[in-house]
């Protein structure tokens, strides 16, 4: 600020403005000792303008107008810093201040930088790493003496903590997301539980029509007959699997650089214990578990059919020969380690078209993850939980040591994959 005194203009404070450029820089005395008088004063409409040392014609600001001054930023005047990550391949923001405009999202596709080498690479990385996960129960299984078996008790209960926690932490959270992202208006805020409950409803319907069935078997052969649910268990548990898992690689590839390699190390860990929770499963199918927390080592079946055993009891599991069972095995976990991969390469296929706030695709994914929340909730908490502690597992009258390390099993799983939930 420096006073001006000119023909036609009172004397006062006014603040001096460059005329360099089509934008106006403000210049301070104390910045610009030249500037320190200016001389010849005249008006243009509302405007001062006087005649610069150099001859050039400056604009004066009269101190208190509007625009004459721009106050320095502070701390409050600064939106806080925003955090964002993606869940199941669209990015969601926190922080920031959601009305401003800076932080307001465009629903239209946005370009990123995809470094397509390192994506193939982690393809095959995340192919080992859920087949190793997978199939360590399975091989375990036979090779674990009959008083090991508590390892495999705690494992499996491990792998039921991971189940339950993908199902709320994981898919119903990201469901929740989709549903309500920006670029989506739904009138129904409840659609996300509504889809969760109608996958909780078809797993009720496939589980209820399988024991309707071996009802009729035992009708029909006999009131000797009885009903093996595992296998049923574990292909409704490895379908919901499957739904997200597709997703998850998806979301995977198509996530910016700038988030990839946090994203694709706690994927890795998701495969895995989720390769853990389904390959335990697994390998009990049509094994008897005793109610002691011991393990023993029956065959199980590879194909449904209806058959007697000597003492005259029927189950709708017929086993085989051990051959025959582990390429059953294998085959599921097979189809497990193989579709986060197949879904990281449909990403990269679309990846320099895919919008991740498009509606359509939103809806879709949302749908997806919501139904297979609520598949995961029925297997993880009707059949796995509720079974093996309160009706006919192995857990309804074992010990305090087996039950404290299945409980420790239990919650470890549920910690572990809500840790992972903060990024994933």
């Amino acid at each position: 600020m420096l006073s001006v005194s000119a023909f036609g203009v009172h004397r006062s404070q006014y603040q001096v403005v460059r005329q360099a450029s089509p934008t106006k820089v403000p210049v301070t005395a104390a910045a610009d000792p030249s500037f320190t008088a200016v001389s010849e004063c005249h008006m243009h409409g509302s405007s001062v303008y006087c005649i610069g040392p150099d001859g050039e014609d400056v604009e004066v600001l009269v101190d208190g107008t509007e625009g004459s001054a721009t106050p320095a930023p502070t701390t409050e005047d600064k939106p806080d810093e925003r955090h964002c990550h993606f869940h199941a391949g669209v990015e969601h923001c926190v922080g920031g201040g959601s009305d401003s405009h800076e932080s307001k999202r465009s629903c239209s596709r946005t370009d990123r930088d995809y470094n397509i080498p390192v994506r193939i690479g982690l393809l095959f990385a995340i192919l080992v790493t859920s087949f190793v996960g997978v199939v360590i129960p399975i091989v375990l299984d036979p090779l674990l003496p009959a008083r090991f078996g508590i390892i495999f008790v705690a494992l499996k209960q491990f792998g039921t903590g991971v189940i339950i926690s993908t199902a709320f932490v994981h898919l119903f959270t990201h469901s929740y997301l989709m549903f309500t992202n920006e670029c989506l208006s739904l009138e129904y805020e409840g659609i996300t539980a509504a889809i969760v409950m109608a996958g909780i409803f078809l797993s009720f319907a496939v589980d209820y029509v399988s024991h309707r069935l071996s009802k009729m078997a035992a009708t029909t052969w006999g009131p000797g007959a009885s009903y093996n649910g595992d296998f049923v268990t574990v292909m409704v548990l490895e379908a919901g699997i499957i739904f997200h898992s597709l997703l998850i690689g998806l979301a995977l590839v198509v996530a910016g650089d700038s988030f990839f390699i946090t994203l694709s190390i706690v994927i890795i860990f998701y495969q895995m214990f989720e390769g853990i929770a389904l390959g335990s499963r697994i390998a009990s199918i049509g094994r008897a578990m005793p109610r002691h927390g011991h393990h023993h080592h029956l065959t199980p079946s590879s194909e449904i059919n209806i058959n007697s055993d000597s003492s005259g009891r029927f189950s709708i599991l017929k086993a085989t020969d051990e051959p025959t069972t582990t390429t059953a095995r294998m085959m599921m976990a097979l189809a497990f380690a193989l579709v986060t991969p197949v879904g990281m390469a449909i990403g990269i296929g679309v990846l320099h078209r895919f919008n991740r706030n498009d509606p359509s695709t939103l809806i879709a994914l949302g749908t997806l993850d919501a139904l297979s929340a609520g598949i995961l909730v029925w297997v993880g908490i009707v059949e796995m939980w509720a079974r093996d502690w309160m009706y006919d597992g192995e857990l309804v009258e074992a010990g305090a040591v087996v039950t404290w390390l299945a409980g420790f099993g239990l919650v470890a799983g549920m910690a572990l994959m809500s840790f992972l939930g903060k990024w994933a």
